[in-house]
């Protein structure tokens, strides 16, 4: 497994300027993997702190637009690259293989974040903002103790879309991985970015600048990307997938969340989001209907909708002006013990809404 060193610095381009104010930091984890974190302060007025988990194959330099929109409403921000994706430590060797063995090793880049970063240098509440894979590590934490007050996750990874034979691409890819083929890349896969393939066909936003400000990052920085997973990747997911898939799951996490789902979505199983959300004691499903994957990526109007959500959920703005903190807007008549999805102000929403 490879340990690589790496540079604090951001990758910054005229497309895609860093925030000011970065501090970029190595971090190591509990089985002693290097992961890069970066946190930046909003000044004075602070409602808390939002950590960005970002999806597979993604890292910092992709949120750097998301950051600014969230240091503008009164957050801190911390973010961090996954092991074995962006400028944390590889776990192939081959540097462009998106492999991991166990998705509980994200756990514990996770648990790193929180004692590293959140603990010593962010101010309280913190709060969670995961997608896609990001989403689902979020969700796997949550089920015990979660550090986090609230979780806003986009088209989390519950599912993934379109398997079919399901049962039998499950069994494949465990015994590929017993007859040690783990590391190969799944069939069909290479070691292509997907941030580099063409905006034509493309399923992961209908946003022709975005998709290219992707593009332009790792042509100027390559050694961000990885190409695609690895059969135990595939395999670690099933996994993780067979979790979630427990009817009980989603009724023992207490945490408050809100997911946003992609009605466009070709890359996890919408509905299956929708039926999750749908069991949660305290959460509740927006659909942003003609979305693709990837919802902060996404056109304008769309990323107003997420917006418009996000702000009701955290009401940030207010709470750093009137000087209240939002844990108090957390127990502002929203129990984590009700199912009402009320978590718009005093307006009373189904669990699970399509916009």
């Amino acid at each position: 497994m490879e340990q690589r060193n790496f540079t604090m610095e951001l990758c910054t381009i005229l497309e895609n300027p860093a925030p000011p104010g970065a501090v970029v930091s190595a971090i190591a984890t509990r089985d002693k993997w290097k992961l890069r974190a970066a946190r930046w302060s909003c000044g004075a007025a602070c409602a808390g702190t939002i950590a960005i988990l970002p999806g597979r194959a993604e890292f910092i330099e992709k949120y750097f637009e998301v950051i600014g929109e969230l240091l503008s409403r009164n957050f801190d921000v911390a973010i961090l690259d996954w092991r074995g994706q962006g400028l944390s430590g590889r776990l192939a060797k081959n540097p462009r293989k998106g492999h991991i063995g166990d998705f509980r090793a994200f756990e514990r880049d996770l648990d790193a974040l929180v004692e590293h970063v959140l603990e010593p240098f962010c101010r309280p509440p913190w709060f969670a903002l995961g997608h896609s894979m990001g989403g689902a590590i979020a969700l796997a934490k949550a089920r015990g103790s979660s550090p986090f007050a609230r979780m806003v996750l986009t088209a989390p990874m519950i599912d993934l879309y379109g398997l079919r034979l399901r049962r039998g691409t499950r069994i494949f890819a465990k015994a590929l991985v017993l007859l040690g083929q783990g590391r190969r890349f799944m069939p069909g896969g290479g070691p292509n970015p997907y941030m580099s393939a063409s905006f034509e066909g493309n399923v992961l936003t209908s946003d022709s600048s975005r998709h290219a400000r992707s593009a332009a990052i790792i042509e100027a920085a390559p050694e961000l990307a990885i190409g695609d997973p690895t059969i135990g990747w595939i395999n670690a997911a099933f996994r993780l997938i067979r979790r979630f898939e427990d009817v009980a799951y989603p009724c023992r996490i207490l945490t408050p969340i809100l997911i946003l789902a992609a009605g466009a979505d070709r890359v996890v199983d919408t509905a299956a989001t929708e039926y999750f959300a749908s069991r949660l004691k305290a959460g509740k499903c927006l659909t942003l209907a003609s979305a693709r994957h990837e919802i902060l990526m996404e056109r304008d109007p769309l990323r107003e909708l997420f917006w418009a959500a996000f702000d009701a959920f955290l009401p940030a703005e207010r709470a750093a002006r009137d000087g209240t903190s939002s844990n108090q807007f957390i127990n502002n008549g929203h129990s984590p013990g009700g199912s009402e999805g009320r978590f718009f102000g005093n307006e009373i929403m189904p669990p699970n809404h399509r916009i």
